[in-house]
């Protein structure tokens, strides 16, 4: 089963990462999942969407540095919860110091796109932002 992510006029395909299945069935036992994509403050090249909740799941699959493609989910302590969407060179962080997140997507389709998307949440500010299952993958 796929992942269909839409942000502003960006469309791109994913799969959810095996090595964080906790965390995964987390993710898509709340999809479709609606709201608006950010420039991240203190991760350099990355958006994020808040999750306005609270997320108890344990570490898998943990990265800080993650990839262009590479989505995030984190369920920490230390910050709000939330969806981190790398689109460059990105240090996943908060004002307090460094963060890891629990890689749960990979960009499969789509990733000529991602440093537009980048320069639009940057240029054009918050950007409708959706997450959906796509079940021909």
């Amino acid at each position: 089963m796929g992942i269909h992510i839409a942000v502003g006029n960006f469309q791109f395909r994913g799969r959810f990462e095996s090595r964080a299945p906790i965390s995964c069935e987390w993710l898509q036992s709340r999809l479709p999942l609606e709201g608006r994509l950010t420039q991240a403050r203190w991760s350099g090249e990355a958006a994020w969407f808040p999750l306005r909740t609270e997320v108890h799941l344990a570490a898998e699959n943990t990265m800080n540095r993650p990839k262009p493609g590479q989505i995030l989910l984190y369920a920490g302590a230390d910050s709000e919860p939330e969806i981190l969407f790398p689109y460059g060179f990105c240090k996943f962080a908060w004002q307090g110091g460094e963060l890891s997140g629990n890689h749960v997507i990979s960009l499969i389709e789509g990733l000529e796109n991602l440093r537009a998307l980048g320069e639009s949440v940057q240029q054009k500010g918050a950007q409708p932002f959706r997450i959906s299952l796509n079940e021909s993958l």
